[in-house]
């Protein structure tokens, strides 16, 4: 199935008023319903009316039927779509990790968050779209700060042992942990200058030089910002409560 030409960013989808026949597309053959949402989407593209029933009918066997063949097809028609939010995040360029990944990532948390009995929750394609973009940004994201975990704490230090959760669970306790560390780890900061150093260098992905050349009004020059970085490092990674919440 061709992959859709544009990807600009969709941030509202109008409400199609056109109407194919009154066909009952549960039983269009999946062939014809992709010819249908390739038709679409480029009307839509071209800000002229489109008719979201043909993608919206993809996504609920995707996501409803648990229809492999529906969820492979949704894959391939969004997939340039949802590389190009994953780029516009901008946490994707100190990320280390390829567009792909992100959006393999991306499409595998929406397929966890909607099963069958969630799928009324959205009931446009605009929902559904928001949703995907959503799940875009959110990988991007979760992974630099996953990874300012890291620089900020040693690997043998970090429990991976973690309880099961139920998918709801994993989210509510990750967004938790989240809030705590970082609430934490500004409560262990003694000025403007670190808070300064550790959000551009752990969420913005910063280099010392860079920091320096933005705020230069809290640096004597750049081998300051690396010392208090060092020393940053070295009171957080020996702290107990925060090795605690891990």
């Amino acid at each position: 199935m061709t992959q859709m030409m544009s990807v600009a960013p969709i941030t509202a989808v109008p409400s199609g008023t056109r109407r194919s026949n009154g066909d009952d597309l549960s039983r269009m053959d999946l062939g014809a319903l992709m010819r249908h949402c390739a038709v679409e989407s480029r009307l839509f593209y071209d800000h002229q009316e489109y008719d979201p029933r043909f993608a919206y009918e993809l996504f609920r066997r995707a996501l409803v039927e648990r229809n492999e063949d529906a969820w492979e097809q949704v894959y391939q028609h969004y997939f340039q779509l949802v590389e190009h939010w994953v780029r516009r995040t901008g946490a994707f360029t100190v990320s280390g990790e390829t567009s792909d990944f992100f959006v393999s990532a991306a499409f595998t948390r929406f397929w966890r968050a909607i099963p069958a009995e969630r799928f009324g929750s959205f009931p446009t394609l605009a929902a559904l779209l928001n949703y995907l973009r959503r799940c875009a940004s959110c990988v991007v994201i979760d992974s630099a700060r996953a990874q300012s975990y890291a620089d900020i704490l040693p690997e043998e230090s970090i429990n991976w042992n973690n309880q099961k959760f139920s998918h709801a669970d994993e989210e509510a306790t990750e967004r938790v942990s989240r809030v705590e560390f970082w609430k934490l780890i500004d409560g262990l900061l003694q000025n403007e200058a670190e808070r300064v150093i550790v959000r551009s260098s752990f969420l913005l992905g910063m280099k010392p030089g860079d920091i320096f050349a933005e705020r230069g009004d809290l640096f004597s020059d750049i081998s300051e910002v690396y010392a208090i970085k060092r020393n940053i490092l070295v009171r957080l990674r020996r702290n107990p409560e925060l090795q605690g919440l891990y």
